[in-house]
């Protein structure tokens, strides 16, 4: 379900009977990319790994590209589950039964009723909640200067030098951290921050998204990294509303925010050592 949104797929950890480990399954979840980053993948691998080929084998490469970032993320939630289970989440690992109910003829109207409001309108007031203050936010920022520099650029300078560390940049940080609202925003912001516009930019030919990052210092490491950090880092704001609704404090949100933060800012900073050292 994580695949679709990691909010559903949160709380779709319910059918798990163990605490202990419906907690793991909650704070891995997010390892999984949600429909809102797989866009970004998809045009950074189109432009950056898919662009290094020609003819018919360009989507082919970018397919490539995505499913080994898919495994990628795959490999993480096994190995953070594993580790949880031997420090914080120590106990005894149980069977999973999943008992099939008998078959009953659907009950449209409360089909209906309990996938439209208790589901979807759930989630989407959350997202709405966080999404038009944030919009608000990232307007401000972008169009109020102080010296004639914007705060956003401000910010950016500020988070310059862990950037280059990890193989991007102040601007790439700082759309991660505005986008946190929805994932869907961070390449726009990109644009935004790049262009100097003052509104989110939303372009949708790929090779005038690819000559702007160009222009703007993108290599192949950068794409690299910018995809290893598109699926580890913290989720949006309402798949973390959705953990402390599901695991009933803000401390496991918390930990849902920083494991895969750490994770990529890590995975990073060793990709891109490892490539400086091959160049150098």
């Amino acid at each position: 379900m994580g695949f679709g949104c990691n909010a559903a797929g949160v709380t779709g950890c319910r059918i798990i009977d163990s605490p202990r480990e419906k907690l793991i399954a909650i704070l891995t979840n997010v390892f999984v990319p949600c429909n809102g980053r797989f866009p970004f993948l998809i045009t950074i691998a189109g432009i950056f790994i898919g662009g290094i080929f020609t003819g018919s084998n360009l989507s082919i490469i970018a397919t490539i590209t995505v499913l080994l970032v898919v495994l990628l993320g795959i490999f993480m939630t096994l190995i953070i589950s594993k580790i949880l289970s031997k420090t914080i989440l120590k106990g005894k690992s149980t069977s999973f039964v999943l008992e099939l109910p008998p078959y009953r003829k659907p009950q449209i109207g409360q089909v209906l009723v309990r996938s439209i409001f208790d589901r979807t309108l759930f989630v989407l007031g959350r997202a709405v909640l966080v999404a038009a203050p944030a919009g608000l936010v990232i307007w401000l920022f972008a169009n109020i200067s102080i010296g004639d520099i914007s705060i956003l650029s401000y910010i950016a300078n500020f988070f310059e030098p862990l950037g280059k560390l990890m193989g991007m940049d102040g601007y790439i940080l700082t759309a991660f951290i505005l986008g946190i609202p929805a994932n869907e925003i961070v390449l726009p912001i990109i644009l935004m921050c790049y262009m100097q516009s003052g509104t989110l930019a939303n372009l949708e030919d790929t090779t005038a998204i690819g000559q702007i990052l160009v222009q703007n210092g993108w290599t192949l490491i950068t794409a690299i990294n910018v995809m290893i950090f598109t699926l580890l880092h913290f989720p949006c704001t309402t798949t973390l509303m959705t953990i402390k609704k599901e695991a009933g404090s803000w401390k496991w949100s918390v930990l849902g925010f920083l494991i895969p933060t750490v994770c990529g800012i890590v995975l990073c900073l060793i990709t891109n050592g490892v490539y400086n050292l091959i160049i150098h």
